[in-house]
């Protein structure tokens, strides 16, 4: 069975300092796909004062992935800058469960959010 939705929209993000406690500070993503057919998904950043750009990710079918925004295999040449807001919006193929995940080191605290989906 397939759960989840084609576009979810996560209005705050911003990639913390990494930090130097027990929990590192990162940003990610994080997308399930339950269908049988492989998903791609469309990401597009917006920002507040430039132009919107966008890429794409796969994720494999009945399988679970984890995006990271400072990281050049997951975001390629649109990884996050230290204390840059943005907001992701994502578009897939097939229905997905997409979350957002934020270690925040400067209150040594860890949180996700469901976003908006439709």
């Amino acid at each position: 069975m397939e759960y989840g939705k084609k576009v979810w929209v996560f209005p705050d993000a911003e990639l913390p300092p990494e930090g130097v406690d027990l929990i590192p500070g990162h940003e990610s993503v994080i997308i399930t796909n339950t269908g049988d057919k492989e998903a791609t998904v469309k990401f597009t950043l917006f920002f507040e004062d430039k132009d919107p750009v966008s890429f794409e990710a796969k994720v494999g079918a009945k399988r679970v992935r984890c995006l990271r925004s400072n990281r050049k295999c997951d975001f390629g040449k649109y990884t996050a800058k230290f204390g840059e807001q943005y907001a992701i919006m994502l578009e897939s193929d097939v229905p997905i469960v997409a979350q957002y995940g934020r270690a925040e080191p400067r209150a040594v605290n860890f949180y996700t959010t469901p976003g908006y989906c439709e």
